[in-house]
């Protein structure tokens, strides 16, 4: 009788009871004074599945688990497949890194359960072996994946080269064997090798479009080379230059090959003076850009001034040049001479002689440019207005230090500044260096 009277109260208005202490009852979910929010008193659970869906996706893996007991619908969302689609391992060592790491537990999880479910996945790991070793372990045990794109990030050093070549191999071959619809792929800084590529070209030859693989010391230009061989689908590539070759020029220009987009080329030294760079053929960059005409050919130099000898002293199709580090004026004019492709240049730094003649010898000569970054360099006043004057509105992107105008006897950077702007046809300033 005690717990049936209960009930009756609970379900009635107790005599004497206030309108204002109702709805104080009805606040407790807010501040518990005043009237009620709406918000807080919304129904959460009652959302459609698709407004859940979309709030889960901008969240990580472990506030999604940690939404997923919310309720019995947001759980039912937390594995619906779409979900799952795309996603991203963060791994990492909290000795070592800023990265929240995910639990090992959750991550086993999620594997279980939707390995099958997953086609765009990345890999983020710090600097430390273990959260490498712990991405391979992962990757080992994807034998019932779909994936579409791979990617292996490396946030500081690139951890995955401290991993054994025979354990990287072996837990990347398991994605190659068991993923039959692979297209896209960035393994940087990695210990991939000529074996490994031999198995993604078994298994995957119809469906790879993009390969990025940079600072991959095992493979060679025949592991390289079998790729384009067998890979016709692919239409982007990022590679070192030291894999480059005229036979991989020439695959890639074959009439089976479709027409490939981009290529980028790092080339990079760590030693000054030890490395021999060779030269790629005129008669093989002819090739691809016919085969290929609106291919985007982009190169990445980070070298020393004594290593650029191989480097266009013939006609070359590079379309985006990039110098990270100081470039002689022999260079820079070799570049208007043999570039006429270029439409992008940037020019971290050359020196303390003026750039004029070189930077109007390629605004006469590269017809295409559009864009143009200069740092540490220096031009004067008067040569720089002559180089947009030749180049006209084509110029879309103009980004040049405030230090590297020298102002002469006809302009000053302030008058600059307004002939520059009247021959772009829109407002232009240099750019400011920043005051630390």
């Amino acid at each position: 009788m005690k717990r049936a009277g209960q009930k009756v109260v609970a379900g009635t208005e107790a005599p004497g009871t206030s309108q204002t202490s109702k709805k104080q009852k009805t606040s407790l979910h807010g501040s518990g004074v005043g009237e009620s929010d709406p918000c807080t008193s919304m129904d959460w659970g009652s959302l459609p599945h698709h407004v859940i869906l979309r709030v889960f996706q901008f969240l990580t893996l472990v506030d999604r688990a940690r939404a997923s007991s919310v309720c019995r619908r947001w759980n039912e969302v937390f594995h619906i497949p779409d979900l799952w689609r795309r996603f991203e391992f963060e791994l990492s060592q909290p000795a070592t890194s800023y990265l929240k790491s995910t639990h090992p537990d959750l991550i086993q999880q999620i594997i279980k359960r939707h390995a099958d479910h997953l086609q765009y996945v990345s890999f983020k790991v710090d600097s430390s072996t273990e959260s490498a070793e712990a991405a391979c372990d992962i990757l080992s045990q994807l034998v019932n994946c779909s994936i579409k794109t791979l990617g292996l990030i490396s946030t500081a050093k690139p951890s995955f080269m401290n991993v054994s070549k025979a354990h990287f191999a072996s837990a990347l071959t398991v994605v190659f064997v068991n993923s039959k619809s692979l297209s896209s792929i960035k393994i940087d800084d990695t210990p991939l090798d000529d074996p490994s590529l031999k198995v993604l070209v078994a298994n995957n030859s119809d469906t790879l479009k993009l390969l990025k693989m940079s600072s991959c010391p095992h493979v060679s230009p025949a592991g390289i080379l079998c790729v384009a061989d067998q890979c016709h689908g692919l239409k982007e590539l990022a590679l070192n230059y030291y894999i480059l070759s005229d036979e991989l020029l020439l695959a890639l220009s074959s009439e089976k090959h479709v027409d490939l987009e981009h290529l980028r080329i790092d080339v990079v030294s760590e030693n000054p003076g030890q490395v021999q760079f060779h030269t790629i053929k005129k008669q093989s960059w002819d090739a691809l850009v016919k085969h290929s005409p609106k291919v985007n050919i982009v190169m990445y130099f980070f070298l020393y001034e004594d290593e650029f000898d191989a480097f266009f002293r013939e006609e070359t199709p590079v379309t985006h040049l990039y110098f990270g580090r100081a470039v002689s004026k022999a260079m820079l004019g070799r570049i208007g001479m043999n570039c006429p492709r270029l439409i992008e240049l940037v020019v971290c730094a050359n020196g303390l002689q003026p750039l004029d003649d070189e930077l109007i010898q390629i605004a006469e000569r590269c017809k295409n440019l559009t864009a143009m970054g200069l740092g540490e360099c220096e031009v004067t006043c008067r040569g720089f207005i002559e180089f947009v004057k030749m180049c006209g509105g084509r110029l879309t992107q103009l980004s040049i230090m405030e230090e590297v105008l020298i102002p002469d006897s006809d302009y000053s950077l302030d008058r600059l500044h307004l002939e520059v702007s009247k021959h772009l046809g829109r407002m232009w300033f240099p750019d400011m260096m920043p005051t630390w």
